[in-house]
């Protein structure tokens, strides 16, 4: 079954701030229950594109952590579009307890079948690749995060009229797709601001490999680190959820929106300027996180 474009605009809403600025986000997370947020736009191609090739032995592989939004959301697509899919999971030790793990559960619920591999082996990805097209010739093959043209084509799907007039253009930054499709399709005077959730001075220049536009600039918004979570980010998505009704997961959008607050406090932004975030879901890492603060007896995520 091919992915479809929703019949109804994804919704924008406003964020009150003190500043003479206009703050907005936009609610990508609602796309669809669990392909969420910009995993169904950097899957809609690739799996659209796979289909319409009608292989003779359909399969899905892809890659992921212990908490991969992507794992979770190709999972799924997996299950919506009868395709077997084949998880390759970093961390063998994970497959004693991945019982323990909601979203290896869910994916697996959802038919994918698990790999676990070594951190070593799933350094060589590459290699890793080859092996797996040699053993399932007919595999889709999608790499860690979903991000490749296929998914630069499919964040197209998230710009519209609707996103037009604004001055600045944010999204949180993993593996870079995201964000190189927005600098690819947004209009000619937005400026896209990416929002590092990771540590990876390549990052740039991957991104500049997907998109021919230079009006993107990175941030720093990793707290401390790529799944680092302290007691500020828990505060801010709480107060967050409490004031506007928004729920924001801590590894990507909750960082970024917190490092939004901080610029717009430090006056980084123009008067007048018009900002648009953009909610990329993931909302199903909030369970994880949980289990990680409550290990450490911590405050939780609302």
């Amino acid at each position: 079954m091919l992915l479809k474009v929703p019949k109804e605009n994804v919704p924008i809403q406003e964020i009150s701030v003190k500043k003479n600025i206009r703050l907005f986000i936009k609610r990508e997370d609602l796309v669809h229950p669990e392909i969420s947020g910009n995993k169904y736009w950097k899957l809609f191609f690739n799996i659209n594109n796979y289909l319409e090739s009608n292989p003779q032995n359909p399969l899905i592989i892809t890659f992921g952590g212990a908490f991969s939004n992507h794992i979770s959301a190709v999972s799924a697509l997996g299950k919506l579009s009868e395709i077997p899919t084949l998880g390759i999971i970093r961390g063998e030790e994970l497959e004693k307890k991945w019982t323990h793990n909601p979203t290896l559960v869910f994916a697996k619920r959802n038919g994918m079948s698990l790999k676990f591999v070594t951190r070593e082996e799933y350094r060589h990805k590459e290699k890793l690749t080859e092996f797996l097209q040699d053993e399932f010739p007919d595999a889709l093959i999608i790499p860690e995060g979903g991000t490749n043209k296929n998914a630069v084509q499919g964040i197209k799907m998230m710009m519209n009229d609707d996103t037009k007039d604004f001055d600045y253009l944010c999204i949180a930054v993993g593996t870079g797709g995201t964000v190189a499709g927005i600098s690819e399709f947004c209009e000619q005077n937005q400026e896209v601001m990416g929002f590092k959730v990771v540590e990876d001075a390549s990052l740039e220049n991957r991104i500049s490999e997907l998109t021919s536009k230079r009006n993107f600039h990175l941030i720093d918004a990793a707290f401390g680190g790529y799944g680092k979570i302290n007691d500020d980010n828990v505060r801010f998505i709480n107060d967050f959820k409490a004031k506007y009704d928004i729920p924001l997961e801590p590894i990507y959008t909750g960082k970024m929106m917190q490092k939004v607050f901080e610029m717009i406090e430090e006056n980084y932004f123009p008067e007048g300027s018009k900002i648009l975030c953009f909610h990329t879901g993931g909302l199903q890492g909030i369970e994880g996180a949980n289990m990680l603060l409550e290990k450490q007896n911590r405050n939780l995520i609302i």
